[in-house]
């Protein structure tokens, strides 16, 4: 493991949605034996870490974010057996294992909601979670809020002699009801989850919907018509509720006592909060509260200049401001893929597309790979720890054309098609480009279908292949860590035409600048510069090319 202090403050982190990763056993579906076998990629790419996407018992409803035993893998994956042998293997290997904890709703299979159900209102089963009686003689909803996935965030049960009851809350799909956090038994429970995998070694938690877990106080219906100088409860009150700070204040302790003094063992906290504007979310990261939170923002960020500087400048001055370092991100498993996201005309202002269909219009696709490595460059030289999801150093695309039929994302479904959803970015990964499956597993089976395009994408197809995405983010990788950019100190520069991102990152092992080019035209190098990286192909030495990243030595 790396030497120094506080490793998660430049850490590169992996993301392995385990259905999609690795299959050992033919049956279609990614499992932790998989990753296991798989896991020598990593250290061949050179990451710091490895970040699993929920493998908890889970009916699978919406991808296993909908938990019916936080405690226990479900057979889908594996067992807990594997998952101990899947950490001691990444121990070994040099690389962190950071799981997902997802506290802010359960699945409706979990023992404590079957007991709500059973039991009458006002019973402690259901003050676990947000029970209320409805409307207009309880045949509305408590409220007007809408679920992100489509629909009414509401849904109302039978009671168990027979009658209509009460309603209860479900921010996504029905099959994930909310959890009540005022209530001390939801807080000892989830912290004990936590407890459960750190004494098995797990070094960290991605959290769930970290800024969903409190809710304004009597449940008000919700105006996002408002005027903007609103304050936010009015706004959005299922959202970045000020108790919610309590809770990671308490969470961070938990983590905190399992460091080892003398070591570089921090056990970290990373937060997934969609929460706007910046210094709001660098509240998530404050010294006695979460180590890290994704930067949203700069992942809808388009790929110009003026959006890009501006974005990197609020975020580093938000998160220096708090001492905390900044995440950064370009995909995950909840957005499109940034290969296909940027083959689209980029416009000022945040972006994000709610899934792409095959009826939908298609992007330049190799326009969309050459920006996507341009910007994976300017994103891994930037000061503070970064994020890197499976497959995006092979240059993967979005499944674009998949049928719908073959989707089984619960957004789809919820609102009728008009979302497409997210399986396109969640598409099994190609190990080898002439094997059934891409080698995805031992058989042909894959439980999302796989673009023929992922053939020629392959990690077999790529390695050691001059040029190749998978090199070009090893390169990357390397330097990065040689020249600790990630620890290191931002400087623009400004003696660039006005559509090139310029800018310097100084460390105590020296310099890197970095010149990127979003705009039209060719950009001279400097002369005698030396170059130590570069995205675009390498026959036009002299200069940057238009969507091209440059790093040089010094």
């Amino acid at each position: 493991m790396r030497p120094g202090q506080q490793w998660w403050r430049d850490a590169v982190i992996y993301q392995i949605y385990p259905r999609s990763w690795a299959d050992s056993d033919g049956d279609g579906i990614g499992d932790l034996p998989g990753i296991t076998q798989r896991l020598p990629h990593l250290t061949y790419l050179g990451v710091d870490a490895v970040w699993l996407s929920p493998f908890y018992t889970s009916p699978q409803r919406d991808g296993g974010y909908d938990v019916a035993d936080y405690r226990d893998v479900d057979p889908l994956f594996g067992t807990l057996a594997d998952f101990d042998a899947l950490t001691a293997r990444a121990h070994e290997l040099g690389l962190r294992v950071i799981v997902d904890i997802v506290p802010n709703h359960s699945s409706s299979d979990h023992p404590w909601f079957q007991a709500a159900l059973a039991s009458p209102p006002g019973s402690p089963e259901r003050a676990r979670y947000l029970f209320r009686d409805g409307s207009d003689g309880g045949r509305l909803p408590p409220n007007n809020w809408t679920s992100m996935f489509g629909g009414p965030a509401w849904t109302r049960i039978t009671e168990a002699d027979g009658s209509p009851g009460q309603w209860y809350l479900h921010m996504f799909d029905r099959s994930q009801p909310d959890f009540d956090w005022t209530n001390p038994e939801v807080r000892d429970e989830l912290e004990d989850v936590l407890r459960f995998w750190l004494d098995r070694g797990v070094d960290g938690f991605r959290i769930d919907v970290a800024h969903g877990l409190v809710k304004y106080e009597n449940l008000p219906d919700t105006d996002l018509t408002l005027d903007a100088n609103v304050d936010a409860t009015a706004l959005a009150p299922m959202w970045d509720q000020p108790g919610v700070h309590e809770i990671y204040r308490s969470w961070r302790r938990l983590a905190d006592s399992y460091a080892i003094e003398g070591q570089d063992a921090d056990r970290i906290l990373c937060a997934e909060a969609w929460v706007l504007p910046g210094p709001a979310l660098a509240q998530y990261v404050r010294a006695d509260e979460l180590h890290q939170s994704f930067n949203f923002e700069y992942l809808m960020t388009p790929w110009l200049t003026a959006d890009q500087r501006a974005a990197i400048t609020d975020s580093l001055a938000q998160a220096d401001a708090v001492g905390a370092p900044q995440t950064w991100v370009l995909s995950n498993h909840d957005v499109v893929r940034h290969a296909t996201r940027l083959g689209y005309p980029q416009r000022p202002g945040l972006q994000r597309i709610e899934g792409i269909g095959a009826d939908d219009p298609q992007p330049d696709a190799a326009l969309g790979l050459r920006r996507a490595r341009a910007a994976t460059a300017v994103m891994l030289a930037l000061p503070g720890s970064a994020y890197l999801f499976q497959g995006e150093e092979l240059g993967l695309p979005e499944a674009t054309q998949l049928p719908d039929e073959a989707r089984q994302d619960p957004t789809f479904a919820r609102t009728d098609g008009k979302s497409k959803g997210r399986d396109g970015c969640r598409v099994p990964i190609p190990w080898e480009g002439d094997a059934p499956s891409y080698g995805f597993g031992p058989g042909g089976r894959s439980w999302l279908p796989q673009p023929p395009e992922y053939a020629d994408l392959a990690v077999d197809r790529q390695r050691d292949v001059p040029g190749s995405t998978l090199e070009l983010y090893r390169q990357l990788l390397a330097l990065r860590r040689k020249h600790r950019l990630g620890r290191g100190r931002l400087v623009w520069l400004d003696d660039q035409p006005h559509d090139v991102l310029a800018f310097r990152v100084e460390s105590d092992e020296g310099a890197v600048t970095v010149l990127a080019n979003p705009g039209g035209s060719p950009l001279p190098l400097p002369a005698g510069a030396q170059i130590l990286a570069r995205t675009g192909t390498p026959g036009t030495a002299g200069q940057v090319d238009p969507d091209e990243t440059v790093w040089l030595n010094g």
